[in-house]
């Protein structure tokens, strides 16, 4: 099957997801606006996660994985996943599945238009420290970067291939996304989506990995903003 859209599903230690992950995304690629495949990248997991994910892929087609040799973190996760996806649209979710799959056809809606859709998690079902340490962290970044989103910590996004592959991913950068495919002059825009409690397994990111860690990014992104090389071919002998 020729598949358009690729979802990136990072995975550490999600053993008590995963047959939910595997039965919720299944169900959406029954109804996906366009032809959908899913690509796990098990990002070093020490706990059943992998035999798992193997088990998925061996029964569904459209279910593929890598895996990690150790744990590199999410940055890493989706920075692989970006390296192997071949279709021309590329997207990621949790394997929490704290966002539903089927708002990927909500986000498709606006790719044609945009290089990056993506969304902004509604009515958020997470603790009050969660929530405050992700809003100052969210608005820090935004005196940065200039980028206007209000939730760039989303898991749920859609991203045309081709710019995804030029993006130069260091970690803690995937909280950067919109603003990384501003710098190649792409279009980018976010759309509210639906937001459920965790229901299984741990949280993996602290007040330090939410707060802290992206201020310190920030120095990084500007940075590389300063250093970033973009050009446009006119013309081409091949």
């Amino acid at each position: 099957m020729s598949y358009k859209f690729t979802i990136i599903v990072p995975v550490y230690n999600e053993e008590d997801n995963l047959e939910r992950v595997e039965t919720e995304l299944s169900k959406y690629l029954s109804i996906a606006s366009v032809p959908t495949a899913v690509l796990f990248v098990n990002d070093g997991s020490s706990d059943a996660s992998q035999t798992m994910i193997e088990e998925i892929c061996d029964s569904n087609k459209a279910f593929q994985f890598i895996s990690f040799k150790e744990n590199r973190g999410l940055s890493a996760a989706i920075k692989a996943g970006f390296d192997h996806v071949d279709t021309e649209l590329l997207g990621y979710i949790d394997s929490d599945l704290q966002t539903a799959p089927e708002d990927f056809n909500i986000l498709l809606e606006h790719i044609d238009t945009h290089e990056l859709v993506t969304g902004v998690r509604a009515n958020r079902k997470d603790s009050f420290v969660k929530n405050m340490s992700s809003k100052i962290a969210n608005s820090i970044r935004r005196t940065f970067t200039k980028d206007g989103m209000d939730d760039t910590g989303c898991p749920l996004k859609v991203i045309k291939t081709d710019y995804a592959k030029r993006i130069p991913m260091f970690r803690g950068l995937h909280r950067f996304l919109p603003a990384m495919i501003m710098l190649q002059n792409g279009r980018v825009i976010q759309i509210p989506v639906q937001h459920f409690p965790r229901i299984a397994g741990t949280a993996k990111f602290g007040v330090w990995n939410r707060l802290i860690g992206p201020l310190m990014d920030c120095f990084a992104y500007l940075w590389m903003k300063k250093k970033y090389i973009n050009y446009d071919v006119a013309k081409s002998s091949k």
